[in-house]
């Protein structure tokens, strides 16, 4: 993996010009870096916004999660999905589910392969499923916060629903993103404090940590909560610019309307 990712390094200074899937109000010394080395364009592509309706379920039948959520009380819920390729051990994964169980805290977890194990584990006070729509999830008011493994997908969807993070990186890129979340943009906390492997973090460790970050009541966490409700607007008038820039005025935009109703959950 990490060879292929190095050989696509490599193939940039061929290019024609250079997309990337951010926002220059997001990483604007990263964009002036990059526009000064390369002599091709770099353009900052934003936040592409599915279109479908982010509204509350409608269909039970569909999607029984999106009823469960549906019942949970507003920003009670703590969304934790850990990727698709790179997954922590079981033994961390066991701590994560006993740390759930035992902070009280409502959760909702995509496991895939570990579904039917860590229901057994801990699924009295939250709901573990093998996957879900991640980004109609994250928009639900009921959620109140992402513990993310911080891909780079998953921590703009965060951000775009103005949701704090629990960071917990496991390669490449998600521990710089995680880096950027706590240290510079300051919309999260570390889960994990030491990025050894072997370095398991305890089940107490974690329910402590759940506990104050779903504690909508802690000074420390309000701060947090209102930077990611802050980056959620720059992220929704960079979108809305891009729209009004590219469709004729006299034609609204079905993903105004969305945007407009995941401003409206904060």
């Amino acid at each position: 993996m990490m060879q292929m990712i190095l050989e696509v390094f490599s193939w940039v200074n061929k290019a024609q010009y250079l997309l990337l899937t951010s926002i220059y109000e997001l990483e604007s010394k990263v964009f002036d870096v990059l526009k000064a080395k390369f002599s091709f364009p770099v353009y900052a592509m934003g936040q592409i916004v599915p279109n479908f309706d982010f509204g509350e379920n409608t269909n039970h039948n569909d999607n029984n999660y999106l009823h469960w959520l549906d019942c949970q009380p507003r920003s009670s819920v703590l969304y934790i999905s850990m990727g698709s390729f790179h997954s922590v051990s079981t033994a961390q994964m066991d701590e994560i589910a006993f740390g759930l169980r035992d902070s009280g805290v409502r959760f909702f977890w995509v496991a895939r392969d570990e579904t039917n194990r860590l229901k057994e584990l801990c699924s009295h006070i939250g709901l573990v499923v093998p996957w879900c729509n991640q980004l109609r999830v994250l928009s639900h008011s009921s959620v109140g916060g992402f513990l993310s493994h911080c891909g780079w997908s998953s921590t703009r969807e965060g951000m775009l629903c103005g949701l704090p993070f629990l960071t917990f990186p496991i390669v490449f890129d998600q521990i710089l993103n995680s880096k950027l979340i706590v240290e510079d943009w300051k919309i999260g906390s570390r889960v994990k404090q030491d990025m050894g492997m072997d370095n398991l973090v305890t089940r107490v460790e974690i329910s402590r940590l759940v506990q104050k970050f779903m504690n909508l009541e802690n000074d420390e966490v309000k701060e947090i909560r209102t930077r990611a409700s802050e980056f959620q607007q720059i992220f929704v008038n960079v979108q809305l610019q891009k729209e009004d820039h590219l469709k004729p005025a006299s034609m609204p935009s079905s993903r105004t309307f969305h945007i407009a109703w995941l401003l409206s959950r904060t």
